[in-house]
């Protein structure tokens, strides 16, 4: 593969990270990442002369700063130091069957995180073991495992597959020739464990090409974990996590971690839930009302929505005295949280208006849902008010017209009566005199 490279300033202002021609900046403060927030980019302050040139034989780390400095603007950035040890966990303990790091691992190491809107990642940097003349102004190092993820806030709806995305590249830092090393990629460990409200779960253990006891997946997770087949490498692998079927209670944090022989690189995404409600409004679709009186109460049922917090319920009336969208007036409450099965929940907004004119009729209530599983618009019911009288025939005309029937009725009944008793035939009948 074409040797790719990297540059990286260690100084004593802000850290920062920007483009420079075709080589990377990145400044750490004096006193370690962990001592300032992570500096907005790009504003870099280099000032110190101690400045390492990175080799990036497998192209993973140079591949993500340029795509991360290309679609996010505010990139954070962090750099510590490494120590390889093997891995703390025991189903992991094969990949380190030395008793101790191997010399090829010698060297100072550091760790550089780097972390956006649509990618994130970690990256192991490695120093020459031999010592250099002073002053040095350039130190050479080169990268050696870097682990990144295309998804680092997934925002799974509920009752949705989730698929975490995870790659990593690895490139292996002995100055021995190819040759005298066994071809193919050398064993690893992949864990994904999950960490929310102060409690971790490890979901899923693999050592693909190892024989080892592993913990049994959690919650139906599945993991592709492999390398590619080039035989001499640098490599790259996968270790895409799926888990079915999302609940709420499986949203955290989720650590990726990918386990070579004393060496570990580990990226974190941020797992959400959501769901949209779904929004009604009844009665509907007409509600009916007489002058000076209030049309009947509105329920606005807002169901199988989650998370249950950040949920507003507004109530508009388009139309009326005034006319044009204004928020409506009148009496309003919600219900209690109701809980369902699959973890969403359910309430209902009551609306009771104001005493409606002849100037409502044809207005429009809606009940307006915001949510943060909805677009800013949110999602609306309506419904629209006809008053008495106006478009319909009210209570008063419907008594007037049973009575106008009911009297109609009457006098068609009379009148058949005398029709009958005015009947000449029946008088013609009635007196012709019996014959003997």
């Amino acid at each position: 593969m074409k040797l790719l490279s990297l540059l990286v300033a260690v100084a004593l202002g802000e850290r920062t990270l920007r483009p420079r021609g075709r080589n990377w900046v990145l400044g750490v403060g004096e006193q370690g990442p962990a001592a300032r927030p992570p500096a907005r980019l790009p504003a870099p302050t280099l000032s110190a002369p101690a400045v390492s040139a990175f080799a990036d034989p497998a192209g993973a780390l140079l591949a993500g700063l340029r795509r991360l400095l290309r679609g996010d603007p505010t990139p954070r950035c962090e750099m510590s130091r490494f120590v390889p040890l093997p891995a703390p966990a025991s189903w992991a303990r094969s990949l380190s069957p030395e008793a101790s790091c191997p010399r090829a691992l010698d060297g100072e190491w550091l760790m550089v995180s780097v972390s956006g809107r649509d990618l994130s990642l970690s990256s192991l940097l490695r120093k020459p073991a031999e010592l250099q003349p002073e002053p040095v102004l350039i130190t050479m190092a080169t990268a050696v495992l870097t682990v990144l993820t295309h998804t680092p806030a997934p925002r799974i709806r509920l009752g949705q597959d989730a698929v975490l995305d995870l790659s990593f590249a690895y490139a292996p830092p002995t100055p021995e020739p190819a040759a005298s090393l066994a071809p193919g990629p050398p064993p690893f460990g992949l864990e994904w464990r999950r960490q929310h409200l102060g409690k971790g779960h490890l979901l899923l253990a693999a050592t693909p090409g190892l024989h080892g006891q592993v913990p049994a997946a959690q919650e139906g997770a599945v993991a592709f974990a492999t390398w590619d087949d080039e035989p001499w490498g640098p490599w790259t692998g996968n270790g895409t996590f799926w888990l079915p079927a999302v609940r709420p209670f499986q949203e955290g944090t989720y650590l990726a971690t990918v386990h070579l022989p004393y060496l570990q690189g580990q990226v974190a995404l941020q797992l959400t839930v959501h769901k949209p409600p779904d929004v009604s409004l009844t009665p509907a679709p007409l509600v009916w009302a007489t002058p000076g009186e209030a049309p009947p109460e509105l329920l606005c049922l807002v169901s199988h929505f989650y998370p249950p917090e950040g949920l507003e319920v507004e109530w508009e009336l388009q139309g009326g005295p005034e006319d044009g969208f204004q928020k409506a007036t009148g009496e309003k409450w919600l219900s209690a949280l109701h809980h369902h099965s699959d973890g969403s929940v359910s309430l209902s907004a009551h609306f009771r208006a104001a005493p409606v004119t002849t100037k409502h009729h044809g207005a429009r209530y809606a009940c307006r849902v915001r949510h943060q599983s909805l677009p800013t618009s949110g999602r609306r019911a309506s419904v629209t008010v006809e008053v008495a009288g106006l478009s319909g025939p009210s209570l008063e005309d419907g008594v007037g017209l049973f009575l106008s029937a009911f009297l109609l009725l009457g006098l068609i009944r009379v009148l058949s009566g005398l029709v009958t008793d005015c009947d000449p035939q029946e008088k013609v009948t009635a007196s012709t005199p019996p014959t003997f």
